[in-house]
């Protein structure tokens, strides 16, 4: 999970400020974790030097507000469309489709359909290395690879789910 794309969403709805954005990536990450509020700091500190936010100034209750600049909306569709790797989790994945719902992401079935066509990528080398540790009788193996492609048939079978939702 990367607190500054959810950052970069958050703000791409709205202006907020620093608690307001803990509190709202809060509920992005859901059952997943807590935020730490300095996290949300250090990285606003870093987004704004990297020109993707810039602060609008204090509210009336003296809070710095903070808003998204044109380059950070072009970070956050680069990311976006980023198939998030297997090896990495596949909460990853979920928390970048949950930030694009987030902000309607017009791009959002270009998103999925590349992480399918990774994931497919995936599924047909290892399908191969499965073939190859069978006839090797390397049962070990061969039983992690196919735990391994199961997991990735459900995460294929999620996708079709979330796109068939959708039309």
């Amino acid at each position: 999970m990367s607190v500054k794309y959810g950052i970069l969403t958050l703000l791409s709805v709205q202006n907020f400020h620093g608690y307001e954005l803990k509190l709202q990536l809060d509920s992005l990450l859901g059952v997943k974790g807590k935020i730490n509020p300095g996290q949300i700091y250090t990285t606003l500190d870093r987004l704004i030097r990297d020109q993707l936010v810039s602060s609008t100034g204090l509210d009336d209750q003296e809070r710095k507000q903070f808003e998204i600049q044109a380059n950070g909306k072009q970070e956050l569709e680069k990311w976006l469309l980023e198939p998030v790797p297997y090896h990495s989790t596949k909460e990853d994945f979920f928390f970048k489709w949950n930030c694009s719902r987030t902000i309607s992401f017009e791009k959002e079935k270009q998103m999925l359909s590349q992480q399918r066509e990774m994931i497919i990528k995936e599924v047909m080398e290892l399908t191969k290395i499965k073939t190859e540790l069978l006839l090797d009788g390397d049962e070990n193996k061969y039983l992690l690879v196919s735990g391994t492609l199961l997991h990735l048939e459900a995460d294929l079978n999620w996708i079709t789910q979330v796109e068939n939702r959708n039309r």
